[in-house]
């Protein structure tokens, strides 16, 4: 598919969300706290720069005419993920586009107001735009809970990609992976970042973990389909993606801040052409002790 530059033109700078307005959007729930402790940022690659908390990924690529974020976390983690951009020494101002994984209030939470801070353009698969757009997951959501539905802050534009589509934002070139499983409209992203000549494969992984709410089955039944079949395509495609270094929505499932630590001038244990397939590997198995367990489940009530 051609490239598509996204236009630039009428973007008008954005004024940061408020405290009290930031305030108003968090989010409570048992993890939160522990993923928006603050993290400093760090180099992956070349352009590339964790700029997230200490349990929620965010990663921002450089380029001479803007730069590129994915995901936002939580809506009390734009804060913290600006100070970082700023504290490597880029302008908020500056990043035209931002991405997301899946839209769940930890990976989308903080985007309408980094949003808001840059001006940038969001982009998004179809159903995930309408889940930026209406603020919620909607019931066909593995995690869906009518009782405790966690409303992130809307976005009223939203971009939507095509799979297979390319985002340029000058010489930056970012190609979307369709992800269905975790959620409906999960999404991975890929692009090259490159450093002293060497030019790496990178993807920006969407949530693998196959988990819901109680009375959800992605063997089907109680009105879902079964959507055993696809989740597992989207696995198999995380794994076959050319990929030298990986990121996981959730850095501990890539040990981002292990590799970060041992990370040197002479050695960067982010570059792993085996970390797609091992990410995958592992979603793989946890998949399947999930499905199983469905099934022995399914089996038990209806032998009672």
């Amino acid at each position: 598919m051609p490239y598509q530059t996204l236009s630039l033109l009428g973007a008008a700078l954005a004024l940061s969300t408020s405290p009290a307005a930031l305030a108003q959007d968090a989010i409570d729930c048992s993890q939160c706290a522990e993923w928006n402790q603050p993290a400093k940022p760090f180099n992956i690659h070349g352009n590339a720069w964790y700029v997230g908390t200490a349990g929620l990924s965010a990663v921002l690529v450089t380029g001479p005419q803007g730069h590129v974020l994915l995901d936002g976390a939580l809506p009390q983690s734009a804060p913290l993920i600006q100070k970082n951009i700023e504290a490597l020494g880029f302008r908020m101002q500056d990043v035209k586009l931002i991405l997301n994984s899946h839209a769940h209030f930890d990976h989308a939470g903080g985007i309408a107001a980094l949003q808001k801070a840059s001006g940038a353009t969001v982009a998004h698969s179809p159903h995930g735009a309408q889940v930026l757009r209406d603020g919620t997951p909607g019931t066909d959501d593995p995690q869906y809970d009518p009782k405790e539905r966690f409303y992130i802050p809307k976005l009223e534009k939203v971009r939507e990609v095509a799979d297979g589509e390319t985002l340029a934002v000058g010489p930056l070139r970012f190609t979307v992976h369709y992800s269905p499983g975790h959620t409906p409209g999960g999404t991975t992203w890929t692009w090259q970042s490159c450093e002293g000549g060497k030019c790496l494969d990178m993807v920006y992984a969407d949530s693998l973990t196959a988990v819901s709410t109680d009375g959800f089955h992605f063997t089907g039944g109680a009105g879902y389909p079964d959507r055993s079949a696809s989740f597992r395509k989207t696995i198999d495609r995380i794994g076959s993606l050319k990929c030298d270094i990986v990121i996981a929505a959730h850095p501990s499932a890539t040990d981002a801040f292990g590799k970060a630590a041992a990370k040197s001038a002479q050695v960067n244990p982010f570059i792993d052409p085996d970390g797609c397939r091992k990410l995958a590997a592992g979603a793989g198995r946890n998949l399947e002790a999930r499905l199983q367990r469905e099934r022995s489940e399914k089996a038990a009530a209806g032998g009672r």
